[in-house]
Parts: structure tokens; C-alpha cells; sequence
């Protein structure tokens, strides 16, 4: 049994998916399909279903994987006990799980982080949230960034800023540009929003929101990418979305414009640390992000 084989089954069984998971591992799928496969035979069990069009964990895959997550981070730790933080041109890395749609915030965090801990290098890790949740509890992400969660296990959630939800419309709309609008306006147009299984806080505030206002709305189809969602809804026939404020600031699209609701859709940031964590090693992490908040008003 090899760590890269336990890296590659833990990528899987984070993303459901063969493919996806070799992209996150910056390697071809053939690797990552022939390494799984070898650590199957070596353990003598199957560890995915692959009979259907999606990949499922099977029961010995779900016994394997928190012991797999074990191991990895016991190996993390294991590196980090020889290094010498003496040495010259030694420098700390600081494992982060990153969230779709912190736009440009997730640069400052970055930047006034490097200037807390000079020498400092951030490693950001993609994975859905709670793949997210389980490495920090186990020890493989010093932090991450989630979204609309309140609890998990073994981790310290918290707050560290709230952000707005803007609507997305086709730039052809007949309102101007940052002047409010009630999602009650938006009852006739079709909704382009993610599939529930990818971010359920995100779909149930809006459709909470919309039935709150009165109407369910019409479900358009989403493109999947942002760039093709906003080309679909500035081009296309009018539809609509809803995008983080930060990660709307980051877009420059004649194509479309972003107002706010009214009331305000908002949703809370959480950074997640392991919840034994010692303040000394939260502290620069979060004094990173409020001064990332503090320059919103700047950008």
C-alpha cells in the first residue's frame, strides 16, 4: 500500500468521480483508475460501485476511507515534525480549503496572511464542503472556507463574514444599474441556479426566499461553468441568476448587470479549524480575513 494510491482513492471518494478527481490531482485519470484498482487487490475488497453512471462508495469504501484520511494526515504530520522552521529559505505552508465564489476577497486573505507570517505559502485545496470539514478534522487542511454550515464534527466553525447575493440580468433589462430589486419581479423569468446536490445553503435560501415572495420559480438550465452561465444569461433569452458580491466584483461583462435584492439575501463565511486547535494557530488565519473584509469598501 502506497500513500499516493491512499491520495488517489481519497480524491475519488471526495468527488464521486474519476475524472474530476484527476483533474484536482493534476493527473490523467488512467493513473488514478489503475492505482485504485491496485489498492483494491491489495486489500482484497472492492471500494467503489461502478456498475451504474455514477461512482458510490461501497460499505468496505466507507469503513476504509476515515482510515485512510488517518494515515494521510499522520504522514502531514510526520513531515512536519523533521522540519527544521531554522533553516534558511524554510517556509511554512498553510493548507487551505478554498469555496466557490470568494472572488477577489480570497486574494486579500492571501496577501494579508503573507504579511502576518512572512515566508508563508498557502496550498489551496478544492474539494466539496464536507470533504472539506472531514480533512480539517483529520488534520490535513490546517482551514478551510465553508459555506451555510452550522456544525461538523471535530471542527470549530467560525464567522467570518456575511455576503450579499446579487441578481444577475441580462444588461438589456430596464432598471438600473445597482438599484434593488424584489425577486417577486423575477417570477416569470427562468432561475439558472446549480443543481441542489452541489450547494444545498445556497439553492434552499434563494428558493426560500422566492416562496417567501410568493412564487416558485421556473428552473432554467445551468451551463455548469460560470463563464458559460454568464454568457447564457447576457445572450440568451432573459433568465437569471445569483452570484456571491465578491465574486461578482471580480467579473468585468457588459453582458450583464447584478443588482441587489430587496430584502437582502445574505450568506454567513465560516472559516473551519480543527476544534483542538490552539489560538496561536487560528489567530493569524483569522485576523487575515477580517482585513481581507475590511478593504470590500476599497475594491
Amino acid at each position: 500500500m502506497e500513500l499516493r494510491q491512499l491520495e488517489y482513492f481519497v480524491a475519488v471518494a471526495e468527488q464521486l468521480h474519476f475524472g474530476r478527481a484527476a483533474a484536482t490531482l493534476s493527473i490523467g485519470q488512467p493513473a488514478v483508475s489503475q492505482q485504485v484498482a491496485r489498492l483494491e487487490r491489495e486489500l482484497g475488497v472492492v471500494l467503489f460501485d461502478r456498475s451504474g453512471r455514477t461512482v458510490r462508495l461501497t460499505v468496505a469504501g466507507s469503513r476504509f476511507l476515515p482510515a485512510a484520511r488517518e494515515v494521510l494526515a499522520a504522514a502531514e504530520r510526520a513531515r512536519g515534525a523533521v522540519a527544521d522552521p531554522t533553516a534558511t529559505g524554510a517556509s511554512r505552508t498553510v493548507r487551505l480549503g478554498s469555496s466557490a465564489g470568494l472572488g477577489d476577497r480570497l486574494g486579500r486573505v492571501l496577501r494579508a496572511l503573507g504579511e502576518l507570517l512572512p515566508g508563508t505559502a498557502a496550498e489551496l485545496v478544492s474539494a466539496p464542503t464536507r470533504a472539506r470539514l472531514e480533512r480539517v478534522a483529520g488534520g490535513q487542511l490546517d482551514a478551510a472556507f465553508v459555506r451555510g454550515v452550522s456544525s461538523a464534527p471535530g471542527v470549530e466553525l467560525v464567522e467570518v463574514w456575511r455576503d450579499r447575493l446579487l441578481v444577475v440580468l441580462p444588461s438589456s433589462a430596464d432598471r438600473a444599474a445597482d438599484t434593488p430589486i424584489r425577486l417577486a419581479e423575477l417570477a416569470t423569468l427562468p432561475l439558472r441556479i446549480v443543481a441542489r446536490r452541489l450547494n444545498p445553503p445556497l439553492v434552499d435560501l434563494v428558493l426560500n426566499a422566492c416562496a417567501a415572495a410568493g412564487f416558485t420559480p421556473i428552473l432554467g438550465n445551468h451551463p455548469g461553468t460560470l463563464q458559460d452561465l454568464i454568457a447564457a444569461i447576457g445572450s440568451g433569452s432573459p433568465s437569471w441568476t445569483v452570484l456571491y458580491e465578491p465574486q461578482a466584483r471580480a467579473l468585468h461583462s457588459p453582458q450583464v448587470r447584478f443588482l441587489p435584492t430587496e430584502p437582502a439575501l445574505t450568506m454567513p463565511t465560516a472559516l473551519a479549524v480543527r476544534a483542538d486547535a490552539t489560538s496561536r494557530q487560528v489567530a493569524p488565519l483569522l485576523r487575515a480575513c477580517a482585513m481581507a473584509a475590511s478593504g470590500d469598501q476599497e475594491s
